[in-house]
């Protein structure tokens, strides 16, 4: 088949209309009922582990990328970039005959090498891509992106025919739908991998006006009631059992009814940007299966839709209007100073990003957020669809996965396997599990029993149903961390913590967390995220 990998960015379980959210989202619901949904599918909880693990099939910090490039410290598990002996989905396809693209984000160079003139190592063309467009670090403004044509730095930012910007997006499915285009008028009968990682649901949140306006006075309600209707639909389509219960408001979350009437017209609007975003993100990527269909091609593509980690919260209790700030160490009342910019938001005139309430809704029925390890931070959406392959239904297969098992279920669709030498480089080992069984078999026992997760020192460990998980207070001793237990198969969202009443099931899960953590390169564990956004703020004043 053809492979075509959609992945989203910042994008929570509950930000997507099958899974019961507000937001419109109507070309990726048409593959929710078109192919296979797995909905306990699991990423790590920020991008550049996530993306590596998609790429290499390997845990991240065995690759590497134990964080995201900007805050690597030099370890063996914390280098900034994928580890040059460990190829990616895109070499091992390249070896079996594919034409392949990266398109949009990648955010796995080391900043060291963000420059044209540097080695190709770690850049998409010297990771199996033959071709790249796209941007090269976390985020970027879609009103005028920073973008690299291969390994060029581009000028200026795209425009339409009048001169007036175009939206990243946009442009992106441009080049999307360029690349399948003409690499199918050279040679038909290759076949061709795309990896495509838009900008959308990432700061910062901007959308044409036409969207825009169609969100205006939809979130007034506020985040508590969005986050019980959104339940509520869930159970209706029967995503979660009937008797789930929304856990309490994450940590700094206000009651939406307790916050005075300016605020929650700013908050509001910030969501209403967010949805627009979104809902247009969406629209483009229904260009790019409208143009599979006409082009004869949906049949035969294996499509695979997923996002990187889960809702963001870096807006903080009360958002951003210019989400720059994250970045300095400068005090704003940003509740005052959002109000002043509401009108712009959305344009290129702000760069915004929502507060903290959106980030819980936006991940119902889950506690916290991305950067974390309980499940807000991890579980998130994926489809597949392959008309040739996989049957349309709507059932809901529930076998547990994580990311590092999407290499082996597209190296299995497409009939090769990884080898065991590649440029005279030895593969190490792969860490995934196909998960194609689940295409014919949507009710079969899990393949995969295990998975670690960490980041800036919290950590979780899932094991047959089981998961472990604490959240690590920096700057103090990782042996005084409390861990929570929780018996996901009976609590499917995390709200009663057995730690107390099961220490026996609680040492079982420690231990296999040691194992794998040994087994994975997790050690050392880092929490200085704190003092490497410094070091980053310093840097980009010196700049």
């Amino acid at each position: 088949p053809h492979v075509v990998f959609f992945l989203a960015d910042d994008l929570g379980w509950g930000d997507v209309g099958f899974h019961g959210s507000e937001i419109k989202t109507p070309q990726i619901d048409r593959l929710a009922a078109a192919g296979a949904r797995l909905e306990q599918f699991y990423v790590q909880p920020v991008c550049s582990p996530t993306r590596a693990a998609l790429l290499t099939g390997r845990n991240p910090h065995a690759v590497g990328m134990a964080c995201i490039t900007e805050f690597a410290n030099g370890e063996r598990n914390s280098r900034g970039g994928m580890r040059s002996e460990a190829g990616t989905v895109a070499d091992y396809l390249r070896a079996a005959g594919y034409s392949t693209a990266a398109i949009g984000k990648w955010h796995l160079t080391p900043m060291t090498e963000m420059s044209p003139a540097a080695p190709s190592t770690h850049w998409p063309t010297g990771r199996g891509f033959d071709h790249f467009y796209g941007f090269m670090g976390g985020e970027t403004n879609p009103w005028a992106p920073e973008l690299f044509r291969d390994r060029e730095r581009l000028k200026l930012p795209p425009t339409r025919a009048d001169g007036s910007p175009l939206h990243s997006e946009v442009d992106l499915t441009d080049r999307a739908i360029s690349f399948i285009g003409e690499q199918r008028a050279t040679n038909p009968r290759q076949p061709f991998f795309l990896y495509l990682a838009f900008s959308a649901g990432h700061a910062p949140h901007q959308a044409p006006p036409e969207y825009l306006e169609k969100w205006r006075g939809k979130f007034d309600r506020g985040w508590d009631i969005a986050r019980e209707e959104t339940l509520a639909r869930q159970k209706q389509l029967g995503l979660v059992p009937a008797d789930t219960v929304l856990p309490p408001r994450n940590p700094g979350v206000k009651a939406w009814a307790d916050l005075p009437a300016d605020e929650r017209r700013l908050y509001a609007r910030y969501y209403e940007t967010f949805a627009a975003f979104v809902e247009h993100t969406d629209a483009q990527f229904g260009r790019l299966l409208d143009y599979l269909d006409r082009a004869g091609l949906a049949d035969n593509t294996l499509l695979v839709v997923a996002s990187d980690n889960g809702a963001s919260p870096e807006g903080g209790p009360e958002g951003m209007w210019n989400e720059v700030r994250l970045f300095t160490t400068d005090s704003f009342d940003e509740a005052a100073d959002g109000l002043k910019h509401v009108s712009d938001f959305g344009s290129s005139r702000a760069y915004p990003t929502y507060p903290t309430g959106w980030t819980m809704a936006g991940n119902t029925p889950f506690r916290r957020t991305k950067g974390t390890t309980h499940e807000g931070g991890s579980r998130v959406p994926l489809l597949m669809r392959w008309p040739a392959r996989i049957a349309a239904d709507t059932t809901v297969r529930s076998q547990f996965h994580d990311v590092v098992d999407l290499l082996p279920t597209i190296l299995e669709a497409a009939g090769t396997t990884a080898p065991k030498s590649l440029d005279g480089r030895v593969q190490p080992p792969l860490a995934g599990t196909s998960m194609a069984y689940t295409w014919r078999e949507p009710a079969a026992p899990s393949r995969r029993t295990t998975q670690y997760v960490e980041i800036y020192g919290h950590r979780a460990i899932y094991e047959n149903g089981w998961k472990a998980v604490t959240n690590h207070a920096p700057g103090t001793p990782f042996a005084n961390d409390t861990w929570e237990l929780y018996d996901l198969a009976h609590d499917w969202n995390e709200t009663r913590d057995l730690a107390k009443t099961q220490p026996e099931k609680l040492a079982e899960l420690l231990a296999a967390w040691e194992r794998e953590a040994k087994a994975h390169d997790v050690y050392p564990l880092d929490d200085r995220r704190g003092a490497r956004e410094l070091l980053l703020q310093i840097g980009r004043a010196h700049v």
